[in-house]
């Protein structure tokens, strides 16, 4: 069977592609109100601004949340996984290696978790982060299909220069979200990503029909198997965790997110069960009562603070699985329990130092005064810098400089100025910000 975006033709955008980058470089400048960019589609405009605000990087990679035997098991119990096949069907029939364009699905969050088509392309889109386990969120890497289906829940195209990335300007992409189609929760996203042919109006309703054919086929297969199953006389039971992720960095409240076989959830954490809930993820071998005390409330306290407060945080745990709850004598998580601040650490010590620095959303619960969470504030804060320092590449040195962290680091600014070639144009604002901070 031909591939379906063999003879496609390209649907244009609204304005011409040196408007549209120009208008973008104005906005990433601050120039919010430049008059070019009320010629940049409104939908594309607005998702421009909310990275913008969100402080997204408009080179970079995005972070890769899910890898090894982390990312089979967790897209094996994925609800989209037992539709795969149709996906494939609908999008890639044929020879997929030859068809001209990148499938992708992702989960409710914008992670990436099956990539396939065209062997070339995949080549070409692996250079910019476009990889199973990678996160393609808006929020992490600005204005892109999957990410903007995600966030407005409608299906979306965007063309070539209207990525906020820079790296993806020479892709155009279609994306359309799936729902349960019971529950109507967000489960995934389907996106195709190629060039011109991958973001036609053709392209928007094969791509929409696709995600629409696979909420039925989903429905259909729940209602074959409840009349063909017998439920069992049992007590009522959260669903099994298979994978539990606490973010932590540049949030003064912690975010736990949960996924099961069925289901996914996400809770914000009071800052003290916050606080807990990381040091039992730090110290996995488990820790006694009066260690624990001592690094949630300092040296003087009594574990007697402790335990009431331990107690409400199983309580907050149990609804969400009772595999989540913390075992006593010593305290300890029976279930692994991932950080977005413990996988930076991961990253560095595997030398992907861009895909660190990336994935690096700020200080570890920086409103905490805990001794323990201060402890391993520095820790991941002086992992950064001294991976930054010794080991990264000038572009991945600048753009540690263009961080909190690494603003006012006079060290690493100079250091930038030694890696950077004498007639490089940067050279004279490192040397200005150089001056100002010594002076200051």
């Amino acid at each position: 069977m031909p591939s379906p975006w063999a003879s496609s033709r390209d649907a244009g955008s609204p304005a011409s592609r040196l408007i549209i980058e120009r208008a973008h470089e104005e906005l990433v400048a601050g120039n919010v109100d430049d008059h070019r960019l009320a010629q940049v589609r409104p939908l594309v405009r607005e998702s421009w601004e909310r990275a913008w605000q969100l402080r997204v990087r408009a080179e970079g990679l995005p972070t890769v949340d899910l890898g090894g035997d982390e990312l089979e098991t967790y897209r094996s119990g994925h609800p989209l996984a037992g539709v795969m096949d149709m996906i494939r069907g609908l999008l890639l029939p044929g020879d997929p290696t030859d068809s001209g364009v990148m499938v992708a699905v992702g989960d409710h969050v914008g992670r990436l978790l099956w990539v396939e088509g065209d062997l070339h392309q995949r080549v070409l889109t692996g250079e910019m982060g476009f990889i199973e386990g990678a996160n393609w969120s808006e929020e992490s890497v600005g204005t892109a299909a999957p990410g903007l289906a995600i966030a407005l829940g409608q299906s979306v195209q965007v063309h070539e220069a209207e990525h906020y990335n820079r790296l993806v300007r020479p892709w155009s992409c279609t994306a359309a979200p799936v729902f349960d189609p019971e529950t109507r929760r967000l489960l995934g996203v389907i996106d195709v990503t190629g060039g011109a042919e991958a973001a036609t109006p053709q392209a928007r309703m094969l791509v929409d029909a696709t995600a629409r054919a696979v909420e039925s086929e989903l429905l259909v297969s729940r209602l074959k198997a409840r009349s063909a199953e017998t439920p069992p006389v049992r007590m009522p039971r959260r669903p099994a965790v298979t994978r539990a992720m606490l973010r932590v960095l540049g949030r003064d409240k912690a975010q736990l997110e949960v996924s099961g076989p069925e289901s996914e959830s996400v809770i914000a954490l009071s800052a003290r069960h916050a606080e807990i809930l990381l040091m039992l993820a730090v110290h996995r071998q488990g820790l006694s009562a009066d260690r624990l005390t001592q690094l949630v409330y300092g040296e003087d306290a009594s574990p007697d603070t402790l335990r009431p407060e331990v107690v409400r945080l199983r309580k907050v745990l149990e609804r969400l699985s009772p595999d989540l709850a913390p075992e006593s004598r010593p305290y300890r998580l029976t279930v692994p329990l991932e950080t977005d601040a413990q996988n930076v650490l991961s990253l560095l010590a595997r030398g992907a130092h861009r895909v660190a620095l990336t994935s690096y959303r700020g200080p570890v619960l920086p409103d905490s005064a805990s001794p323990g969470v201060e402890e391993f504030r520095d820790e991941v804060r002086g992992a950064l810098r001294e991976a930054m320092l010794t080991e990264a590449s000038v572009d991945v040195l600048l753009a540690y400089a263009e961080i909190p962290e690494g603003a006012g680091d006079v060290e690493a600014l100079r250091l930038c100025l030694e890696m950077l070639p004498a007639r490089s144009p940067r050279r004279a604002g490192l040397v200005s910000r150089i001056e100002r901070l010594e002076r200051d």
